[in-house]
């Protein structure tokens, strides 16, 4: 494919297998999401490892020789990327793990990981001509699209379901978006964009049908393996709904490993909630098969989701097929949390870190404890567990734990009587 660059090869179907130099969104032939293909011997020549990790400019942009986007591709001026991957002693030590961190893109411009996607999606819709931008979105990939646009000028539309948190739709409407409630859940709103965009003519960011979503995303891998030192993690605990995440940071690594700036990869666990748990159901559907092989024979299992955890939440996985692939190429494995789990994990992670989640971003935490809990997870492997969206998006489900506060006259003698 030249009609990007010349460092990309085309595009390929992950369902039939089928290469295109070029296509708009799904696969023309059996409507399948493509994957981006590279070129890693011509990436491998004009870029080095040790030129990334010493570019001033830490944003995802350093990696532009292993995105979608040319040299000359519009970007946002807010910085995307360079979030903080932390380790926490207090809470490894009270956990006896030595090695755990969170990559903590609650700090992202519009406070979650979606501003990875938006970016990059934005970008190669500009390069393509595109003006108005599109979304389904339970509201965090609505609310990244939305900053994006607002930050580059350009207009975006955004379809949620009417339940929807008031806070991520304020958001939304706050940079300028056009939102559009839809009576229904998230898939009702999903398939709709995709027919507005065929109509209107619409550039469309929903996640997986467009591929350029799930480039965006592995940038979080491309940051972490950096970070590391090239030393990438033995596990990755990624919350999961529709797939694009896990998929888009298995993307990434195995970037870094075609270009041998890495030496290994990570075991994939994918979190999810135990009633929005499509994926983890289609896994061990097709690690039960008696002959698992081709990814068109990886069926989704669709569910009525119900979660706590809004961005998780999703009846039918629309990157499904390459999430699965995800886990068993990276021979990792699945984990269900309650959302109980998932609002205790927002408590413990904030009280002990700082670090303040909103349900689906605290869930890769909760499958870390479950996890670990279990004993199935070597005490020292080197874990990463990324916190995708920050608590204040969602400050309903973090009341549920949080507690009240103690209520007493402004008088000394009563504050003295309280902390005794």
């Amino acid at each position: 494919m030249s009609t990007l660059n010349n460092k990309i090869l085309g595009l390929k179907c992950l369902v039939c297998g089928k290469e295109f130099d070029d296509a708009e969104y799904a696969c023309p032939a059996c409507a399948g999401n493509l994957d981006v293909v590279y070129d890693y011997r011509t990436i491998a020549k004009a870029a080095r490892r040790e030129d990334i990790a010493a570019d001033p400019d830490d944003s995802i942009w350093r990696f532009s020789p292993i995105l979608p986007v040319t040299s000359r591709a519009p970007r946002p001026s807010l910085k995307i990327g360079a979030t903080p991957l932390a380790r926490i002693p207090r809470l490894n030590d009270e956990l006896g793990v030595p090695n755990l961190f969170f990559k903590d893109d609650t700090k992202l411009p519009s406070a979650s990981f979606k501003d990875r996607a938006s970016s990059v999606t934005v970008a190669v819709g500009l390069e393509k001509g595109k003006t108005v931008f599109t979304t389904a979105s339970t509201g965090n990939a609505g609310c990244a699209l939305a900053c994006m646009s607002a930050n580059m000028g350009v207009q975006s539309i955004i379809l949620v379901p009417k339940s929807a948190p008031r806070a991520k739709i304020a958001q939304i409407l706050l940079y300028g978006a056009r939102v559009i409630a839809v009576n229904g859940s998230y898939d009702d709103a999903y398939d709709l964009s995709l027919e507005a965009s065929r109509r209107f003519g619409w550039y469309n960011r929903s996640t997986g049908y467009n591929p350029y979503t799930r480039e965006g995303k592995k940038t979080v891998s491309l940051e972490i393996a950096a970070q590391m030192d090239w030393d990438v993690p033995d596990y990755v605990f990624v919350p999961v709904g529709d797939g694009n995440i896990l998929s888009g940071t298995w993307k990434g690594f195995v970037d870094l490993y075609q270009l041998k700036w890495t030496e290994k990869l990570p075991k994939l666990i994918a979190v999810q909630s135990d009633q929005s748990d499509a994926i983890t159901r289609s896994f061990e559907a097709a690690r039960a098969a008696p002959a698992p092989g081709a990814a068109s024979a990886i069926k989704i299992i669709p569910v009525q989701a119900t979660t706590i955890a809004d961005s998780i939440s999703v009846d039918l996985p629309r990157d499904g097929v390459a999430a699965v692939r995800a886990i068993r190429d990276s021979h990792g494995d699945v984990v269900r949390v309650s959302d109980e789990e998932i609002l205790n994990a927002i408590k413990h992670l904030a009280g002990k870190t700082g670090i303040f989640a909103e349900p689906a971003g605290a869930a890769s935490f909760a499958g870390f404890l479950k996890l670990a809990q279990s004993g199935k997870l070597p005490a020292r492997a080197k874990v990463v567990c990324l916190v995708t969206g920050n608590g204040l998006k969602d400050i309903q489900s973090a009341l549920k734990v949080a507690g009240t506060p103690e209520i007493i006259n402004p008088q000394i003698a009563e504050l003295q009587k309280i902390i005794r």
